[in-house]
């Protein structure tokens, strides 16, 4: 049996913007100082594990993923003609793959997670490919949450289920972001792991789940499928372009009773804010994680990303300061997760451009 990766680069480049935009989402960039872009350390992370490595992002990026990942060929690209939200971007993978391999197990992954230890990570996708395809279930990666963090999902498990000679946790709840008070509960009480949006299953068996739960997507998608194979694009981008944008945390993971789940033992950050992004920066005694020259007085536990210019400061706290391109933000780090919620007004107003 077959597995298949597909590496969701979507993204509309909000979270970590300036530097990060919609022509040049998350996944594209360079982290840290003599990094590659996360696309494609993702890639190479996940190429020795698997038979197929296939990338799912929307046609506008098609370029740029060809420029990161040069070895991948066409038909190894599935293309979105818009973004339409998790659901269907997994959806209409698992059915191209389907075509091709009607057996296959299917893994999926983010572009723009940084992990670290290899060996565990390695280990822990064996594990979850080999219970995928011996359970015909649903298989997420859990890690302990350890922080109340609201942008991810929170599972609950209730005890272990074995399948020939692998095991997992039995899913029983799956809340997605909830809000900081729940979250708070969820952290405190120890029985809850994050939702890493790693995902692994037969495909018959998400098909089938897509079928249960969200029967728009699946009927959808399948019309999609068959415009394309019929040489109608742009009915296959209409088709596509009217489904419900939603995320399959949404749409079957808080619904389905066949997900398991298996803990997480390696590192692993999603940098999903400029406050993540300074977690992970070389700091100084006092907290700061600069760029280039500076001087700084009284300040601590800030960031400054200000390429090519001479950064001073005096008695700050907790800041972050990004200049990329034409625009600069400033704001307190506890606030980060909102800058998500200003690209949002950028795009739907006078200022667009900068988005």
């Amino acid at each position: 049996m077959a597995v298949h990766a597909t590496i969701l680069a979507g993204g509309a480049g909000t979270r970590l913007w300036p530097r990060s935009r919609r022509g040049q989402p998350k996944h594209l960039l360079a982290l840290q100082d003599g990094t590659a872009p996360l696309l494609r350390q993702t890639f190479e992370r996940i190429l020795p594990l698997v038979d197929e490595v296939y990338v799912v992002t929307e046609q506008h990026q098609v370029e740029s993923i060809r420029a990161v990942l040069p070895e991948l060929t066409p038909d190894h690209i599935i293309v979105e003609p818009v973004a339409r939200g998790t659901t269907s971007a997994l959806g209409l993978a698992a059915m191209t793959i389907a075509e091709r391999d009607p057996d296959a197990v299917m893994l999926s992954i983010p572009a723009d997670h940084i992990v670290g230890d290899g060996r565990r990570f390695r280990q822990t996708i064996r594990r979850v490919v080999k219970l995928a395809a011996q359970s015909s279930q649903l298989v997420t990666v859990g890690l302990t949450p350890y922080y109340p963090a609201t942008g991810f999902g929170y599972i609950r498990t209730d005890g272990q289920v074995r399948f020939g000679r692998t095991t997992g946790l039995k899913v029983m709840e799956f809340i997605e972001k909830p809000a900081f008070e729940r979250a708070l509960r969820f952290v405190d009480s120890g029985a809850y792991y994050w939702n890493l949006a790693i995902f692994c299953w037969r495909v018959e068996t998400l098909m089938s789940q897509l079928r249960q739960h969200s029967p728009v997507h699946h009927d959808t998608l399948r019309e999609v499928l068959s415009s394309r194979m019929a040489g109608d694009e742009a009915g296959a981008a209409t088709l596509y372009a009217d489904l419900p944008k939603d995320a399959i945390d949404y749409s079957v993971m808080e619904k389905t009773d066949r997900l398991l789940l298996i803990p997480a033992r390696f590192h692993w950050i999603d940098v999903g804010s400029w406050s993540e992004m300074h977690s992970i920066l070389p700091k100084d005694v006092a907290g700061n994680a600069v760029f280039g020259d500076h001087l700084l007085i009284d300040s601590e536990s800030s960031l400054f990303d200000v390429p090519g210019k001479f950064v001073a400061a005096i008695g700050v706290k907790d800041l972050v300061v990004v200049e990329s391109g034409n625009a600069l933000l400033i704001c307190q780090r506890s606030r980060t997760q909102e800058v998500k919620v200003l690209v949002e007004h950028l795009r739907d107003g006078q200022f667009a451009e900068y988005a």
